[in-house]
């Protein structure tokens, strides 16, 4: 990095504080990111952080036009040990983020918005790798936990606007999340660590560092195998996971390999349905398993479902079970005073599936199976449980080459780059029989389907190009410009496609084709200008687009479109989704003599977004249940307008006590009314259902002697849940509790030895957590609040 480029707003140390970037107390919450942090993923500390360090140096540089963030290792598993990158971001401004487990792990539930994006149009990568856009049952990633194992995480960046040019991405509309993994310790050693606690939960994690060898290399080996009951009904969640990673420095640049495995089963939570004007929705829908006499006796004689659960009627099980491979190869050449050149192939396999035990006599099935087995029992042949277990079986295979060439011309910083992908990718929905002699389990992959609905196989290609050039105009003030390319080639087929009557609409085939998407001018503008040494104002324009999803069967995809000619009319009218991203902020570090407050540290920033071509799937006809689905269309839409502001700062009182507090307000609105076929849908001025208006964080910190306390507050503001806002779930406060401290080392073997306690929920809370909007304006799903859980980690370094 130039340092001339750079506004070091000051080394110092000062409590750790979650929430705020690198270190617990990155001095204001919303400064940009580190530029040590966020570029460097070249370099590492020479020994581990300890867990309730009461300290910490922080270097804070201004390298970015934007509000980028960064959490530290550290900050990360003070949350709780093994958590999801994504969920350690929720302390942040202007982030929602809700899962059914305390690690933020289940995928199936997880819901997460920044500055009223969703989950699905953010981008996300781990050490510059593309993970996808983080759906469930994913077509063209992972998730970043079953990337790199929480514990190697070195930190996570957040670019809550716009992210860099060279993210490697297609679905980045609001934003960008990177996660980057922890390099090999230089001198050798182990750790391990241990975390027990509510609900049979075990995590147990091992990494041996080999230190030094040979001419500059170095590697690490780790492992870890998790396990926890769901809270709300007897069944195993986790999985194990493997890393390896080798680095080798040299004059010439730095060599990296880096291989993870991950194979995890995780039973899902089902979802509370709830219609407009209902008094007797459950607060949970647990599974029977592993009860099979009570779910035989659930059903009637000939299978039917209690009449009174209605929609709520319960499963046997639901479980999503997922393999991955994930490996790169990345060199980053130093060609030549202040010129670099980083080339990185990467390869994943991802071998899953979505598996739901359920009734055959709800949400149109006997229809369905009626196609199939015509004046047949059903029941018989379901293998006379009243049960079948359906599947969505996934095949990723996926490759890709990044490179980047980074190059000083006196007072410019020219960048360029490439990013090539192959994916293909399938879907097969299936169903089998749950044999009432022999039932299977949510850990089983069933065999011998009895049915395969549908099969897809999609080939997708995608080329990005970017070029930037960063000019210093002055000493105190620096400009960025530049554009990036986006080009999509994806073609779908279904080698199997669906029986007269198995989709609605009485449709035969399901579409098939290519569709090529390109857009050659993304323009992004920046700069940033030190008002003071201490203070610094920036601003950025972004234009981003979120290329077609490319999934066969299911979701807003045009390969999942009931009949062909909606599809050729899609390819012939439809346009991506583009966002156009205004950003303005002011952040500030300030030393203090105010009595016992001795430094201030914060952030201000304003942001507009013009979202267009918004895309959404919409039915004229009764949508029957996600299994049959109603006769969708995806179509444009029309716009979303969002305005919001983030006010993040830190109060630090001496060496032992600080307060950090952010404080969001969201304003994302629909402009346009849609058509669905049949009525005019009212949603011109609503607000996007499921995103928040306000939001408040909190975390206290405090250190008295060896032990460290953490209280932290997180307040999700009402949302709304149906298109034309006239349902809504009501607001929460939740409030977590961290405690940390030092072992006596009982043996000189044995280094750093720690204890941390976790308890999440503090108050025990009960409420909606997360809430999926429903297709019909009158319905619509929650996933509850979990209850109150505690955890004991011990950890220590041989």
């Amino acid at each position: 990095m130039n340092t001339n480029l750079t506004l070091a707003l000051r080394r110092h140390s000062f409590n750790l504080l979650l929430g705020c970037a690198a270190g617990s107390a990155l001095p204001a919450l919303a400064q940009t990111a580190v530029a040590a942090a966020v570029a460097s993923a070249t370099t590492e500390m020479a020994a581990p952080v300890e867990d309730n360090a009461p300290m910490a140096t922080v270097e804070i540089s201004s390298r970015k036009t934007r509000s980028s963030v960064a959490l530290s290792k550290n900050e990360i598993q003070k949350i709780l040990p093994g958590t999801n990158p994504l969920k350690a971001l929720q302390t942040l401004p202007g982030v929602s983020f809700q899962s059914a487990d305390p690690w933020g792990n289940n995928e199936q539930n997880l819901s997460l918005f920044v500055h009223g994006f969703s989950g699905q149009q953010l981008g996300y990568t781990m050490d510059g790798v593309p993970l996808g856009d983080q759906q469930y049952g994913n077509y063209n990633g992972l998730s970043p936990q079953r990337a790199v194992i929480s514990e190697n995480v070195r930190s996570v960046v957040l670019s809550s606007g716009a992210g860099d040019l060279a993210t490697a991405s297609t679905s980045n509309l609001g934003g960008t999340i990177e996660t980057f993994s922890s390099d090999p310790l230089a001198t050798q050693g182990a750790s391990v660590q241990q975390t027990v606690g509510s609900h049979r939960t075990s995590r147990t994690f091992a990494r041996y560092d080999t230190g030094a060898f040979g001419d500059g290399s170095s590697a690490y080996f780790s492992i870890l195998h998790h396990e926890a009951r769901a809270w709300d009904f007897d069944a195993r969640q986790g999985g194990d996971q493997f890393n390896a990673k080798f680095v080798n420095r040299s004059e010439a640049g730095k060599l990296t390999l880096f291989f993870n495995y991950s194979d995890k089963i995780e039973p899902n939570e089902d979802s509370t349905v709830h219609v407009a004007g209902e008094t007797s929705a459950p607060y949970t829908r647990p599974f029977l398993y592993p009860n099979f006499g009570a779910a035989l006796n659930y059903l009637s004689p000939t299978g039917a479902t209690p009449a009174a659960d209605g929609n709520n009627y319960r499963n046997y099980y639901s479980d999503a079970q997922r393999t991955d491979y994930l490996a790169y190869a990345k060199f980053d050449a130093n060609l030549a005073e202040g010129a670099t050149w980083s080339n990185q192939v990467y390869f994943h396999k991802d071998d899953g599936a979505g598996v739901v035990a359920g009734p055959i006599g709800v949400a149109g099935l006997p229809a369905l199976f009626g196609v199939y087995y015509p004046n047949q029992n059903l029941k018989q042949v379901f293998g006379n449980s009243g049960y079948a277990v359906r599947t969505t079986e996934y095949d990723i295979k996926r490759g890709g080459f990044i490179s980047t060439l980074r190059k000083e011309l006196g007072e410019h910083q020219l960048e360029a780059g490439l990013w090539l992908e192959q994916n293909r990718s399938s879907a097969y929905r299936r169903w089998y029989a749950l044999d009432v002699n022999h039932p299977t389990s949510p850990y089983d992959r069933p065999g011998n389907p009895l049915i395969t609905q549908y099969g897809s196989e999609i080939d997708n290609k995608v080329v990005q190009l970017h070029l930037q050039d960063e000019w210093k105009v002055s000493q105190d003030i620096a400009l960025q410009a530049g554009f990036k390319s986006s080009l999509q080639f994806a073609d779908g087929q279904f080698p199997v496609q669906p029986a007269r009557g198995a989709i609605s609409g009485g449709s035969t085939a399901l579409p098939v084709g290519s569709i090529t998407t390109k857009k050659w001018f993304l323009p992004q503008v920046g700069g940033r200008w030190d008002v003071t040494p201490q203070d610094q104002l920036y601003f950025n324009l972004q234009k981003n687009m979120r290329q077609f999803v490319t999934y066969g069967g299911g979701g807003a995809s045009p390969w999942s479109l009931a009949s062909q000619a909606a599809f050729d009319l899609f390819k012939r009218d439809a346009k991506p989704e583009t966002a156009l991203t205004y950003e303005l902020g002011l952040r500030g570090n300030h030393p203090l003599q105010l009595g016992a407050v001795t430094a201030i540290d914060g952030q201000v920033s304003v942001y507009h977004v013009d979202f267009s071509n918004r895309l959404l799937q919409i039915s004229p006809t009764p949508v029957i249940s996600s299994i049959i689905g109603g006769n969708p269309v995806l179509a444009n839409v029309g716009s979303v307008r969002t305005d919001g502001v983030d006010l993040a700062a830190t109060v630090h009182f001496g060496n032992n006590f600080s307060f950090y507090n952010a404080l969001s307000y969201n304003r994302s609105q629909y402009a346009d009314n849609y058509f669905n076929g049949a009525t005019l849908v009212p949603t011109a001025g609503k607000n996007v259902p499921g995103s928040p208006e306000w939001l408040n964080k909190f975390v206290a910190t405090a250190n008295l002697g060896e032990v460290e306390f953490q209280l932290i507050g997180d307040y999700v503001g009402k949302r709304y849940a149906t298109y034309t806002n006239d349902l809504s779930v009501p607001s929460y406060f939740l409030m977590s509790l961290g405690v940390s401290g030092k072992l006596p080392a009982l043996a000189s073997w044995l280094k750093n030895p720690r204890w941390r306690v976790n308890v999440s929920n503090l108050a025990n809370r009960e409420g909606a957590l997360n809430v999926v909007v429903g297709a019909a304006d009158k319905t619509y799903n929650t996933f509850p609040i979990a209850p109150r859980q505690g955890f004991l980690t011990l950890t220590a370094d041989f």
